[in-house]
């Protein structure tokens, strides 16, 4: 029955697979990520700058020089074969971390009475045993279907291979080169760096050496074939984290990103990020030593990596692998708490919470919640590790009623759910937030209902707001013209928030125009005022379902 189940489990990932590289094929952007690291190289082959390359989409290259050293290799073949490869070894990179994570999940479960217990890699630190089997499969097809896997086949992103570096080496039993694959990942990609504290935290002094030997010795080696490129990363590039992209876009599930989410203040969000990073990676590095200790090095090296996605200043959906083998190590553990905890985030990591759940988040704070909640439980995991405690044979083999930790369950999810409908966290918080200005008219990308003066006089004669919005990956634009009534236009990013006052621009004789830009428009109000304070028009759901 078991060979049975794993072999539909191995089915289903390869009918996973299957669709979404078809699915990705068929994009007209597919492999964006890709196709930049491929352009670069190219223009750098030619003589031109590495950092200087820009996309047609807009993207630069962003990773430290030695990565492009590694990636070498992809401007050598065309690129139709580049994207054929990539996309079969990133299934392969899945199949590859579900082997240590399946065989750590097997861990999660009671030993049977005298029996040794599975160890990170095996019985008794050997071989593969049955149940592992069948949690590998289990694994890999859960992961392929999950956003960040799919997210990494739809860029054609390098996080999953870091991820697989970073994983094997974390968890690996001692040896003469355990370390340089963390060494090695971070020369390509600078987050697995948190990992060489870990090893120190768990005195792992020689595996914490080598690991800084090989990110030098890359650094270095980088340094003597793309010397210019290696000065310009190292003296500036490094720091320059929106060249990445808009940080507060929701898909930016880091600390970092929910703190521009909320609105913070610009002088006051550098300390309070730090302290959060800080207080975030001391504790993962402690219930991550506590686990490494009890003979949990999956689960430990796992929480390390969540607390990389945690940190860092931008961590996309194709970064939060990490949070989805968590979510799974939960769903293995002891306990209906974490099980029903685990279910509830790699549910997250499937499904945008935040847009399926829209319609039923009454509240502004609870639509926070939603947003945010692959971050929000990294952290979580992060401060509270897999239960780091509990994760014991002798606590597996306690009789416990199931009754109460359904209830637990409960209450302590009304009390999350309360806790966040009271907050008017995000009624002001929209730091996507821009009001264009009279030198922006020109562009066709901000001022689109209507362009020259013909065209917009047509407008503003009926309705006292006249207007249609276009939704973007990361925000929605509104553009509209005013009838002369109209003297003040207000938008509330959502109810209870203060407004903000959209500038009417006298870009044509006798037409007043406006442009701006939000991250959603799901609690959005536009208000339209006469010279007497009057409310003159209010749009909420026309603002949803205005022509786009």
């Amino acid at each position: 029955m078991r060979d049975r189940r794993v072999a539909l489990l191995w089915a289903g990932f390869a009918v996973a697979a299957l669709i979404s590289v078809v699915l990705v094929l068929r994009r007209p952007d597919r492999l964006s990520d890709l196709h930049i690291y491929h352009g670069a190289l190219t223009d750098l082959r030619a003589g031109r700058p590495l950092y200087g390359y820009v996309a047609p989409n807009g993207g630069p290259f962003t990773y430290p020089p030695f990565a492009a050293l590694v990636l070498w290799p992809i401007t050598t073949v065309p690129l139709g074969v580049v994207e054929a490869i990539w996309l079969a070894a990133t299934c392969a990179a899945v199949i590859a971390i579900a082997v240590p994570v399946g065989r750590a999940l097997a861990t999660g479960r009671p030993a049977a009475p005298g029996r040794p217990a599975v160890s990170g890699w095996g019985m008794a630190g050997v071989g593969v045993p049955r149940t592992a089997h069948l949690s590998i499969a289990a694994v890999a097809a859960v992961l392929m279907v999950t956003a960040p896997v799919q997210s990494n086949l739809r860029f054609g992103q390098v996080s999953i291979f870091i991820v697989l570096m970073a994983l094997l080496d974390g968890m690996a039993p001692p040896s003469r080169m355990r370390g340089v694959l963390v060494g090695v990942a971070a020369a390509i990609k600078l987050t697995p760096l948190l990992f060489v504290l870990y090893f120190l935290v768990c005195r792992r002094y020689r595996d914490a050496a080598r690991a800084l030997a090989a990110f030098v010795t890359c650094g270095a080696l980088a340094l003597a074939v793309l010397p210019g490129e290696s000065l310009t990363y190292w003296a500036g590039t490094v720091t320059q984290t929106s060249r990445i992209g808009n940080l507060a876009s929701l898909g930016n599930q880091s600390v970092h990103g929910m703190l521009l989410r909320l609105g913070l203040e610009a002088g006051a969000l550098p300390l309070v990020w730090a302290t959060l990073v800080v207080v975030i990676c001391a504790l993962a590095l402690l219930r991550a030593r506590a686990l490494a200790r009890s003979g949990r090095p999956g689960h430990a090296a796992v929480l390390v990596g969540c607390a990389t996605v945690a940190a860092s200043p931008v961590s996309w959906t194709h970064h939060q692998v990490w949070t989805v083998l968590a979510a799974m190590l939960l769903v293995g553990a002891v306990g209906v708490t974490r099980r029903i905890a685990g279910g509830l985030l790699l549910g997250s990591m499937v499904l945008s919470v935040g847009a399926v759940l829209a319609p039923v988040s009454m509240r502004p704070g609870v639509q926070f919640l939603f947003e945010n909640a692959r971050a929000i439980g990294t952290v979580a995991l992060c401060v509270a590790g897999f239960g780091a405690v509990a994760l014991t044979a002798a606590r597996a083999r306690r009789t416990r009623n199931p009754g109460r930790g359904w209830l637990r369950v409960g209450v302590a999810s009304l009390g999350v759910l309360a806790f966040f409908a009271v907050q008017p966290l995000p009624a002001g918080a929209d730091p996507t937030f821009k009001a264009y200005r009279l030198p922006d008219v020109v562009n066709a990308r901000y001022f689109f209902v209507c362009r020259g003066p013909v065209e917009c006089s047509r407008y503003g004669t009926g309705a006292p707001v006249t207007f249609g919005t276009r939704s973007e990956k990361t925000k929605v634009r509104v553009n509209g013209v005013v009838s002369e009534q109209v003297a003040r236009l207000d938008y509330h990013s959502a109810p209870g928030g203060p407004p903000r006052t959209i500038p009417l621009l006298a870009a044509y004789p006798g037409v007043r125009t406006f442009s701006f830009r939000s991250a959603t428009m799901v609690h959005g109000r536009l208000i339209a005022y006469s010279a007497d304070g009057r409310v003159l028009a209010t749009y909420d759901d026309e603002l949803t379902a205005a022509p786009r």
